[in-house]
């Protein structure tokens, strides 16, 4: 795959031999961030997981502590009170049965998180084959199926993250923006880090991270030590 001009420049600044430290991991990627507009941080995590197997898939949610620095929007499947709770806490959207036909039928998507209330769930699951690709369709280990939907918005709000295992078994979240400081990007590194390393499925054996990676969303990769991620 041909790079341009700017990635070649940004790639210099890594050494694809080194394993860096978070902290200078971090630095790099800032530094090497070169788009013009306010790039995401983004955290690639490859375990040693085979997720065809139901005992060694990893899914779950974690705050992070200064947020993505992305506004989310957020749609809220209740009924009665429970719509109003969610607009309260700051739901963009909440309703019934009605959103039903406009996710359908005219496409309607224009949100980035879902939350339902469990006995919302056998309507929801009628937008499986859309809300399912798009990482969308609200899951009680990732606290997206819940009776406290004023909860469960407040925290996406916040900057709540779900990780899962793609079909590579690999991990994929965002961290923040090259515009929060290092201090900031830190914070949400070690957030996410020991949520994961603490949802290993027992089953894994062996070396449970094959490898972590740092990057932009239009720079180079900048590859970790895992052994120490693992001993601190």
């Amino acid at each position: 795959m041909k790079r341009g001009k700017k990635y070649q420049e940004s790639a210099k600044l890594v050494d694809r031999t080194v394993l860096y430290d978070a902290k200078d991991a971090i630095q790099l990627v800032q530094k090497a961030a070169s788009a013009k507009f306010n790039e995401t941080v983004e955290l690639h995590i490859r375990t040693n997981c085979d997720g065809r197997h139901a005992d060694q898939q990893i899914r779950g949610a974690v705050v992070l502590p200064n947020g993505t620095g992305k506004t989310v929007r957020v749609l809220v499947f209740a009924k009665g009170d429970r719509v109003d709770q969610a607009l309260a806490a700051g739901a963009d959207y909440a309703g019934g049965e009605e959103l039903i036909p406009k996710i359908q039928n005219e496409g309607w998507l224009d949100f980035d998180a879902v939350v339902a209330t469990p006995d919302m769930m056998g309507v929801v699951g009628r937008l499986g084959r859309i809300l399912g690709p798009k990482g969308l369709m609200p899951n009680p280990k990732a606290g997206t199926v819940t009776m406290d939907v004023a909860t469960a918005v407040k925290q996406i709000k916040a900057g709540k993250i779900e990780y899962r295992l793609d079909k590579a078994n690999i991990i994929h979240v965002p961290l923040g923006k090259v515009s929060f400081t290092e201090d900031q990007l830190s914070e949400n590194f070690s957030a996410v880090m020991d949520a994961i390393i603490k949802a290993r499925p027992a089953a894994v054996k062996g070396q449970f991270l094959r490898s972590v990676t740092l990057a932009s969303t239009r720079g180079p990769g900048v590859k970790l030590n895992v052994g120490k991620l693992l001993n601190n």
